[in-house]
């Protein structure tokens, strides 16, 4: 299948080969049941009249060679058009054309290539259970562990050989016995290590899994010709050394398994749903959803999870699901997707499933906003580590030969002990640990990051362009006038409901001050972006915004601060005055970021707090005022041509174009509810004045990874150094490649840890 497809290059370029080819005799109606509606509604995530996206849990994803065939679907399948594996959660989403394929299709595929995706009852309730791969891993350590402590306890008199602890007929009973024990080990518990290597050997390719199955086969075949010739062999070392490798193995897999980026954020991501109760509104965090509850999305916000339309007027953007960002129309009574954002007014959904945060999750970090592939420090370590692998065999190699002039014995164990010694999984562990402490530090203090690739970018900032609205001035603190006509408290219940559906900053400040007062009847609410709202009330229009879409001059505000003005029937009748009020902190954490680079401000707003804000944060910021969406976007890109290395704050609405544009997007959030995904990273509004502590962080963190390097450099030239003088066993260094990998794990934990705590983001306490 992969040369009909011209897909057998892969192996003149892939870093880490491996494929696989499934049995054939598969019944034909095997997969019937996915044709059925009700199934497919419950399984697939999204799916409209042009395609269908699906996440399956595929249990046989095993190495880089695996993801490669799997992201490479399209080829296998035109009417496949996306495919995109995650090794760590064994799972791949897979797009295909809603009217040209189909879900058995797809699956029919998987199957006949080797991978075969686990659908079970979990997979309709969204929960993952351990997977069979993990099963199957206990079961090999188990039988390697049972197989091992025997064996050590039959070669017992070896180690004592000086003194007679048994008969001569019963060290070659227990010699057989040992061999017979040796077996379930060679024979089951290494069996991942022997279909990796030949994967990669077939395919012409070298993997770290050969040398060590070279390793065990020499330790075997040398031990086996030594028991029959009636002596002991090394089998308990190679039972050892298949039980330290196999714990090495679960080791590593439950740690990937901790570093999984989803559970630090999702509980703050989708954050809180507005959920309808008969005694008003409530706002819940996600887990508490339930289906059939009734939840309200105001414009700008995420919709959590598949939900049927009863009320409303719904434009829905599903750009983080399809790439395409027209908003589309959706009547009551249909079915709206999880991960679209509304675009209109409010909408009334009644939830139909179980929202997932993992799906949200796979959204933030869509394709369709993400830059292209740039190098960096993973890509040194693969590149290094397949080098590495290259040379020891050939170490390994040269010793076998050197000493089998002179002692046989010798030379089997130096050969094996050089194989398995040899461990450059330090050295690619080494930057995924790092990035992993580093997202969990700054997630625990509310700055929550895509993946690691942002820590390496925004330790290389030169550039820190700021949002003045909503993200260096606090709403809360906000002081807020009316000046004009004096207005009925229902006016100011119908301008409290207008506002109450804007996500703009300065509508959170009104909605703030507005007192409450008994709900009115307000109608057909509409948000111009960059202009202002429109409703009718009482037959009325009212419209809140800037003061030329009302039909007035541009206005100067004396006193410093927005005007907001209000219109009835196209007649102003006055202006909410909104101060500006800095964040605190905020003016500290510009002084340090300006010793670090240049600090920019854009606004939308006029250049009537430019000379108090400019006394304020100081003469070396560069402040930019009336600024348009587009001109913030322009703006960026202007940096960026120039060879700025740069970061945009802002609030992730009106700014959501120059978030993406920036080498590092940061959407600062007060209302959870109100945070847009089109950034690599969140940071809650409060802890903006430790924004210079995070980049000192970053950039720590590459300072550790560099130094883990040399932590694994070195201990393998020392590794390999006594290897080659048949100073360690193969058990020792059995011992020692899990070692150097939980080596890499402690230092880089204590480090991050430790600078941390230096730069103030964790306690005494917690540092301890």
């Amino acid at each position: 299948m992969l040369k009909e497809n011209d897909l057998s290059s892969y192996y003149e370029y892939g870093s880490r080969p491996g494929t696989r080819q499934a049995g054939a005799g598969q019944s034909e109606n095997k997969f019937d049941y996915l044709d059925e509606p009700d199934v497919i509604q419950k399984l697939v995530d999204f799916s409209n009249e042009k395609e269908t996206h699906i996440t399956f849990t595929i249990p046989a994803i095993h190495c880089a060679s695996c993801i490669w065939l799997l992201e490479n679907l399209h080829q296998l399948n035109g009417d496949i058009f996306y495919s995109r594996a995650d090794f760590v959660k064994k799972e791949c989403q897979v797009k295909f054309y809603t009217e040209r394929s189909s879900l058995k299709t797809v699956v029919k595929l998987l199957s006949k290539i080797g991978y075969m995706p686990t659908i079970n009852l979990s997979s309709y309730s969204g929960s993952k259970g351990a997977s069979q791969m993990d099963k199957r891993l206990i079961y090999k350590l188990a039988v390697a562990g049972f197989c091992f402590g025997n064996m050590m306890f039959f070669s017992l008199p070896e180690y004592f050989s000086e003194v007679t602890l048994l008969e001569e007929e019963f060290r070659g009973l227990f010699g057989y016995l040992n061999l017979a024990l040796s077996l379930p080990v060679v024979l089951y518990a290494a069996t991942d290590y022997y279909r990796s290597a030949w994967y990669a050997l077939k395919n012409g390719r070298v993997n770290m899994d050969v040398p060590i199955v070279m390793g065990i086969a020499a330790l075997f075949l040398y031990s086996l010709f030594e028991v029959i010739g009636g002596g002991a062999g090394y089998l308990d070392s190679l039972g050892g050394l298949i039980f330290f490798l196999l714990i090495g193995k679960y080791y590593q897999q439950k740690t990937y398994d901790t570093l999984s980026f989803d559970r630090d954020y999702t509980a703050y991501f989708p954050l809180a749903v507005t959920r309808m109760k008969q005694e008003g509104e409530e706002v819940v965090s996600l887990p508490k959803l339930k289906v059939g509850d009734t939840i309200k999305i105001r414009k700008g916000e995420l919709i959590p999870a598949d939900s049927l339309l009863i009320g409303g007027d719904a434009q829905v953007d599903y750009s983080f699901v399809t790439g395409e960002e027209v908003p589309v129309p959706v009547t009551v009574g249909h079915l709206i997707y999880a991960g679209g954002r509304q675009q209109a007014g409010t909408l009334l959904l009644n939830v139909q499933k179980e929202p997932s945060q993992g799906y949200l999750t796979g959204l933030w970090n869509h394709d369709s906003f993400k830059e292209e592939p740039r190098e960096d420090l993973s890509t040194l370590a693969n590149k290094i580590s397949g080098k590495f692998t290259l040379a020891v065999l050939a170490i390994a190699v040269s010793t076998f030969v050197f000493y089998s002039l002179t002692d046989l014995s010798l030379a089997v164990r130096a050969f094996s002990s050089v194989l398995i010694v040899a461990c450059p999984c330090a050295l690619a562990l080494s930057t995924p640990f790092t990035l992993g402490n580093t997202l969990r530090i700054m997630g625990n203090k509310k700055f929550f990051l895509k993946n690691g690739q942002v820590i390496e970018r925004l330790a290389g900032i030169t550039d820190y362009v700021f949002d003045k609205t909503g993200t260096l001035t606090d709403p809360g603190l906000a002081q807020v006038e009316f000046i004009g006509e004096v207005l009925s408290d229902d006016l100011k219940m119908a301008i409290k409901m207008m506002v109450g559906e804007s996500t703009h900053p300065l509508s959170h400040r009104i909605n703030s001050w507005l007192p409450n007062y008994e709900p009115v009847y307000v109608e057909g609410i509409q948000e111009h972006v960059g202009y202002g709202l429109e409703a009718i009330y009482q037959g009325d229009i009212i419209r809140l915004g800037a003061p030329d879409w009302l039909g007035l001059e541009k206005v100067k505000c004396q006193a410093g601060g927005n005007r907001v003005y209000l219109a009835i029937n196209e007649m102003v009748v006055g202006y909410f005055h909104v101060m500006s009020t800095l964040r605190e902190g905020v003016r500290q954490t510009i002084q340090d970021l300006m010793s670090k680079g240049e600090v920019h401000v854009l606004s939308g707003d006029r250049a009537t707090d430019g000379a108090k804000l400019q006394k304020l944060l100081g003469s070396g910021v560069l402040m930019n005022f009336n600024q348009s969406p587009t001109d913030k976007l322009e703006y960026l890109r202007h940096l960026n041509a120039k060879g700025k290395s740069t970061v945009m704050i802002g609030d992730g609405l009106n700014d959501a174009g120059a978030l993406q544009e920036s080498d590092v997007g940061i959407a600062v959030t007060d209302q959870a509810t109100y945070f847009s995904p089109a950034s690599d990273a969140i940071m809650d509004a409060e802890v903006l004045p430790k924004l210079p502590a995070f980049i000192h962080l970053a950039r720590d963190s590459k300072k550790v990874i560099l130094s883990s390097f040399v932590i694994s450099l070195i201990y393998n030239v020392v590794g390999i150094g006594l290897a080659v003088q048949g100073l360690l066993s193969p058990v020792v260094c059995a011992v020692l490649m899990p070692l150097s990998s939980i080596s890499v794990v402690v230092f880089t934990t204590v480090m991050m840890n430790f600078l941390s705590y230096k730069r103030g983001l964790k306690s005494n306490r917690q540092w301890k």
